[in-house]
């Protein structure tokens, strides 16, 4: 009968890294809008979802963040389906918190041209440390 291993007491850590894609797997070509009605009327909208998730670029271990979006819409409206597609596409991303938080900016602007926009990345807590990061475009 073979012997059974037994793990090392005490426990060695991990020096293992995971592959993670890089910054050209975000898809910001599915994001799409739809006309505002209103043109002239300013309104803020207010998306939020939990589900978003990136890699750290190091270690390529997950972080979790909620996305808070807010903007005030000049022609064009964002469509929620593809903003989810889109946030799905930094699933394998290595990125830094930092880095997300201006390049969703970015891309958002790009996609709706709103008069005001505002991205907060509220990131879960990793090793007792709790971020957020914020970033603003136009004027409100």
């Amino acid at each position: 009968m073979p012997k059974k291993q037994h793990k090392q007491f005490p426990p060695v850590p991990l020096d293992k890294r995971f592959d993670v894609d890089d910054v050209s797997s975000i898809d910001s070509s599915i994001l799409e809008t739809f006309p505002y009605e209103y043109a002239g009327k300013d309104i803020v909208i207010n998306i939020e979802t939990n589900e978003f998730t990136a890699v750290c670029p190091w270690s390529g271990l997950p972080d979790f963040a909620t996305i808070k979006v807010n903007y005030i819409p000049n022609k064009v409206c964002i469509e929620l389906r593809s903003f989810k597609y889109y946030l799905l596409s930094y699933r394998n991303v290595g990125i830094y918190q930092e880095h997300a938080v201006n390049r969703l900016l970015e891309d958002l602007v790009h996609c709706c041209k709103p008069k005001w926009m505002q991205v907060i990345a509220d990131y879960n807590i990793r090793g007792g440390v709790h971020t957020v990061t914020s970033v603003e475009w136009g004027k409100k």
